[in-house]
C-alpha cells in the first residue's frame, strides 16, 4: 500500500488523529466552505470580526486546496436565511455567533428555516468536544442540518469555539461530501 501524505492535528481535548487530505470531488476540485460570521456590532463595523478569520486561518492550514468565502451579518433572521442562500451549492456552510440565549441570537432559528433536513450529529459533535473545553458550551442552541447537499453548522461566536469548530471538522469535510453527493464511504 502507498503511503498518503497526512497531517495531524488536535485540540487541548482530542489526542492527535490522522488526517489524509484528499479531492472530495469527480471533478477534482476543491472543497467549498462558507463561514458567516453572525454579529450586529461587527456588521456595524464597531469592532472587528475576528471568529469569521480565526475559522477560515484553521480550515487554509488543515485543508490544503480548500475554497473559502466569508460574509458578516447582522443578528436577524432575514439577513441571515439571505446570507446562507448565497452559498447554496457550496459543500458546507459554517456560522460562527447568534446560537446563545439572548433575544437577538437567531441563528438557529434562521438555519432551521433554511435547511431542509436536520444533521443532528454535527451539531452535537461540536457541542461535546466544546464541553471538554468549556462548561458555557451548555449555552450553545446551535443546530447543523443540510440543504440539498450543502451541509450547515452553527457555531458560538468566540474565536476559541470557532477555531474548534473548523479543528474538528477539517477532517470530516471530505468524508461528508462524498456522503452527501452519494460517492461512497
Amino acid at each position: 500500500m502507498a503511503a498518503r501524505s497526512s497531517r495531524r492535528w488536535a485540540t487541548a481535548s482530542c489526542p492527535a488523529r490522522e488526517y489524509s487530505p484528499r479531492s472530495s470531488r469527480k471533478d477534482g476540485s476543491a472543497v467549498k466552505v462558507a463561514v458567516i460570521t453572525v454579529s450586529d456590532r461587527a456588521s456595524r463595523g464597531e469592532y472587528e470580526d475576528l471568529s469569521g478569520p480565526e475559522m477560515e486561518s484553521v480550515f487554509r492550514a488543515l485543508v490544503p486546496g480548500i475554497e473559502i468565502e466569508r460574509t458578516v451579518v447582522p443578528d436577524e433572521k432575514p439577513a441571515i436565511v439571505a446570507a446562507l442562500g448565497r452559498f447554496v451549492g457550496f459543500d458546507w456552510i459554517f456560522t460562527t455567533g447568534g446560537t446563545g440565549p439572548a433575544p437577538r441570537d437567531v441563528t438557529p432559528e434562521a438555519t432551521a428555516a433554511f435547511i431542509d433536513r436536520q444533521a443532528p450529529g454535527l451539531a452535537e459533535y461540536l457541542r461535546l468536544e466544546s464541553l471538554k473545553e468549556t462548561s458555557h458550551a451548555v449555552f450553545s442552541r446551535g443546530i447543523a442540518g443540510m440543504r440539498g447537499t450543502t451541509y450547515v453548522v452553527n457555531a458560538p461566536g468566540s474565536v476559541k469555539a470557532a477555531r474548534l469548530c473548523a479543528t474538528i471538522f477539517a477532517p470530516l469535510l471530505d468524508h461528508g461530501v462524498r456522503m452527501s453527493n452519494g460517492t461512497g464511504h
